[in-house]
């Protein structure tokens, strides 16, 4: 029986509902891309990103919060149901970010890991602050309003598996990193240089579980940081469509040993 028009439209787009509750059009994944990252077959990565839709009421909730603080378009991160997909799929035991601004990225990692009923998150933030009751021309988007932390529209039910730590990335990224047993995904998302991009990519390496994941966004500002660790590793890695949002996978060995033939580039 050949599924009505309503029907289709959804299992083209199985989150459509929640990008619409989160107000933000980019949202729309890309299926292709969380399966190239976790190895994932196709039909498990849609079974795993139709769950998106069962996530409407806490996506509502971020809304509410971003509204509240006078930023009723915002977004922090373009893919936060690929996020959501990736840790799901793979199951870490410890997932760490640097960056979390209102916390779309924290929000999403935390409720794969409560539908996991395992592992936890690392985060983080050094804030900069909104001068004044608006944002001002000039101010970063990801500057905090008044009266908001780090993390600001994170629902509080969530925040159970949450390590929240605030400072400079160059001061509390090494000691976390000698905390953890290993790393299963790790997201750069806070100061877009490639030399700090290097720095954070060099720092959490040795702890990168096999298999892990490793994403950065906003590669357009970060030069060739990005291409050389993978190039290091001897892996390919993977734009999220036309984005700068980018990834790859440790090889499940574990990563390469310098001095190894590099992989080509994809």
């Amino acid at each position: 029986m050949t599924p009505g028009p309503r029907r289709a439209r959804r299992s083209a787009s199985p989150t459509a509902l929640a990008r619409r509750a989160l107000g933000d059009r980019r949202a729309t994944p890309d299926p292709e891309w969380v399966g190239q990252l976790t190895g994932a077959s196709p039909a498990r990565v849609r079974a795993t990103l139709a769950e998106v839709e069962e996530l409407v009421p806490v996506e509502e909730e971020i809304r509410r919060a971003h509204r509240g603080a006078g930023r009723p378009t915002y977004a922090q991160i373009r893919a936060p149901f690929e996020l959501y997909a990736i840790v799901r799929l793979l199951r870490p035991d410890h997932v760490v970010e640097a960056g979390v601004s209102s916390g779309v990225s924290s929000a999403h990692f935390l409720l794969a890991l409560r539908r996991n009923r395992h592992g936890r998150l690392h985060s983080i933030d050094r804030p900069t602050f909104q001068r004044g009751p608006t944002l001002a021309a000039g101010e970063s988007a990801v500057s905090i309003p008044p009266g908001r932390s780090s993390g600001w529209a994170v629902p509080e039910r969530l925040r159970e598996r949450w390590d929240l730590r605030i400072g400079p990335s160059e001061e509390l990224l090494p000691p976390l990193v000698e905390e953890l047993p290993s790393i299963g995904v790790f997201l750069h998302d806070d100061l877009h240089t490639a030399a700090h991009l290097t720095f954070e990519l060099r720092t959490v390496r040795p702890r990168l579980a096999p298999g892990a994941v490793v994403l950065a966004d906003n590669t357009a500002w970060t030069g060739t940081a990005f291409p050389r660790f993978a190039d290091a590793l001897g892996v390919p890695w993977r734009r999220r469509r036309r984005s700068d949002l980018v990834g790859l996978r440790v090889p499940p060995a574990g990563p390469r040993r310098p001095g190894r033939r590099r992989a080509p580039r994809t």
